[in-house]
């Protein structure tokens, strides 16, 4: 071909480039897989990642394999699901969720997603708007900042109390919040820091949110995934003093992330959110957007009715078992302060004393040295809000959990400062 050759049109995106950095656990977690030291005979063992599906200890009910099996070997379910998912499935859910409220949720509220993630992102494309601000908590899952910036929504953010059970510090809230506010977003059980909100508690935060006029969207993902003093409470009890809209999935309760089925909900007996177009916006992001699959979907209605209590029972024995021996061991560790024993989801957070330790600057540094040193990963507090912070999941097996704190130890007496 002769002549001119026309210059390609593609290139690397500005948006993405000049987007502030995205806070990836997987990203993090994978990063720091990679540095671990390759030389030694130890296995690398990771206290980073909340997916307790790698160990048998923590491997789903067969009730839900079953059901799974028999929705592909029925051949009804191979085709693509309807916008908001198949009707059982929708019912199954609504039905579910109903149990702990003291109104009816019907399958109408309810839209199926492709993992508690793809509804986090639905509901800020849904809010997004010019002008618009969101309230997230500090620390948090920074996934939500994110997608508020990929949607050009400007976010807030308001701190979490560890004094108080890491709860959330409502006059922050107040001074934050403006006539732009929007919507904030809680995270109960705690990611990351292991906490479980009290009904007195969520109470509060429905009033200040209904003073300010603004809805809230209850990350549930770890519901029910609680072993301490307090039962968890849904927000959407609280649905007739605010709108709420829920997101949750099978994903940790039932031990199964890969299976990529979660839900948004909007828990608003009062029916505000369908008379002001949010539940019709919900459907209109969702009519292009990927489907959790089918087959998974046409199981849901057995795995929510049929999976018994002696399975819940069997997990959360493990977790609470696995959070007072995580707990006491951090204890012993000089340079680690942990603010409370976790209560529900599967982490703990814990304060770094810099001062004690030698040639290290702040938790990034540490858990890189950690990585390379002890092949351990743990995650970095910056990568959810808290710097000199790290986040230690202790849903693994319980010789992981041993071997990996002992290792930490180890590191941190290594690192200390001499007297």
């Amino acid at each position: 071909m002769e002549g001119k050759i026309k210059k390609f049109g593609f290139e690397d995106s500005e948006k993405i480039k000049k987007a502030p950095p995205s806070y990836s656990i997987k990203g993090v977690v994978s990063f720091l897989n990679e540095i671990t030291n390759k030389d030694d005979h130890r296995p690398a063992i990771s206290l980073g990642l909340g997916d307790p599906s790698h160990f048998k200890c923590f491997r789903t009910t067969a009730i839900a394999e079953d059901a799974v099996i028999e929705a592909i070997r029925s051949a009804k379910f191979n085709s693509y699901a309807p916008t908001g998912g198949i009707f059982p499935a929708r019912k199954a859910i609504a039905e579910y969720l109903s149990k702990d409220l003291p109104y009816q949720l019907s399958p109408e509220d309810i839209y199926v997603t492709a993992g508690c993630k793809h509804a986090m992102e639905v509901t800020v494309e849904v809010l997004a708007r010019p002008e618009a601000n969101i309230l997230l908590p500090r620390p948090g899952y920074r996934t939500y900042e994110t997608f508020a910036n990929l949607h050009h929504l400007e976010f807030r953010l308001f701190d979490l109390l560890p004094e108080r059970g890491w709860e959330v510090d409502l006059d922050a809230v107040e001074a934050i919040a403006d006539e732009n506010t929007i919507a904030m977003v809680i995270i109960n059980p705690g990611n990351p820091c292991g906490s479980v909100y009290s009904y007195e508690h969520l109470s509060k935060i429905a009033e200040t949110a209904r003073k300010h006029g603004i809805l809230v969207v209850a990350d549930e993902v770890y519901g029910h995934v609680t072993f301490g003093s307090k039962p968890f409470v849904p927000m959407g009890v609280y649905g007739s003093t605010v709108p709420v809209i829920t997101l949750g999935s099978i994903s940790k309760r039932w031990m199964v992330p890969g299976w990529r089925l979660g839900w948004l909900v909007t828990s608003d007996p009062t029916g505000l959110l369908q008379k002001c177009g949010i539940a019709d916006s919900i459907k209109n992001v969702l009519n292009p957007a990927p489907f959790s699959p089918t087959f998974i979907q046409a199981a849901v209605p057995k795995i929510l009715e049929k999976t018994t209590e002696e399975f819940f029972s069997k997990t959360t024995d493990i977790l609470r078992a696995a959070s007072a021996f995580c707990y006491d061991k951090l204890k012993e560790i000089p340079c680690i302060s942990c603010p409370q024993r976790a209560e529900g989801a599967m982490f703990v957070l814990v304060k770094l004393n810099l001062s004690l330790l030698e040639d290290i600057e702040d938790d990034m540094e540490f858990c890189l040295k950690l990585a390379k040193e002890e092949s351990l990963v743990i995650f970095p507090g910056v990568t959810v809000g808290l710097k000199n912070w790290l986040r230690i999941t202790f849903s693994v097996e319980q010789s992981s959990l041993e071997d990996g704190l002992g290792r930490l130890r180890s590191f941190c007496g290594r690192h200390a400062k001499k007297p």
